[in-house]
């Protein structure tokens, strides 16, 4: 999803539920089903050893299957507001804020399971050099997670796309320039030649007393 002005950075949205679970209404998770996993294949692991979550989760009425989803819960969690937090930080003034996408875990809770973060592409009108700095700076935010989204690759793709744009347009101000500075220093010395030959350059008048 991309604008003319803005461009989302983020990560995918994950649901860690299995696909007959409702992510609004923990109860409806299987109780007899892990998570990407058979009931036979989870039936061969071995036993985790109960901690004071595990005590605390089970008090609120959660089994093994509701705990496997609520640790994959928090582990997405921690990963989605890792990825925007760095996109954000180092989009810094052309960054937006971080867009979450939630799920209810098994305990209520929610948690981010997918986010965003809005980044300015527009190029800076009339100033390739600052829209060459501006898309450095949109192109380092789009992939600075450790694991940029196939979003986050083309925003840096479009941010480079518009530097390379800029780029051509200040080589071409830039030649502009020096063909104009070289047209003047042309004229400044034949004017020199002229004076020197005691020929007045074209267009001045001589006054005698």
């Amino acid at each position: 999803m991309i604008s003319a002005v803005s461009s989302p950075l983020g990560t995918a949205t994950t649901s860690v539920f299995p696909a007959s679970a409702n992510p609004s209404n923990a109860s409806s998770v299987p109780r007899n089903e892990v998570p990407g996993q058979s009931a036979a294949s989870a039936a061969k692991e071995p036993a985790r050893k109960p901690t004071d979550t595990d005590a605390a989760a089970r008090a609120r009425g959660l089994d093994e299957a509701d705990l496997k989803v609520l640790s994959e819960l928090k582990a997405r969690d921690r990963e989605v507001r890792a990825h925007e937090a760095a996109h954000q930080s180092v989009g810094g003034q052309y960054a937006g804020a971080v867009s979450y996408v939630y799920q209810r875990g098994p305990d209520g809770a929610q948690y981010a399971v997918g986010g965003e973060v809005s980044i300015d592409v527009a190029p800076v009108q009339g100033d390739p050099q600052a829209t060459i700095e501006k898309m450095r700076v949109v192109r380092a935010a789009a992939m600075a997670p450790a694991e940029p989204s196939a979003q986050d690759r083309a925003v840096a793709a479009q941010a480079m796309q518009i530097m390379l744009q800029a780029q051509t347009e200040l080589s071409q101000e830039m030649a502009g320039s020096e063909r104009a500075g070289a047209r003047q220093e042309a004229s400044e010395a034949y004017g020199t030649v002229a004076r020197m030959d005691g020929d007045e350059p074209a267009g001045s008048t001589s006054v005698t007393a």
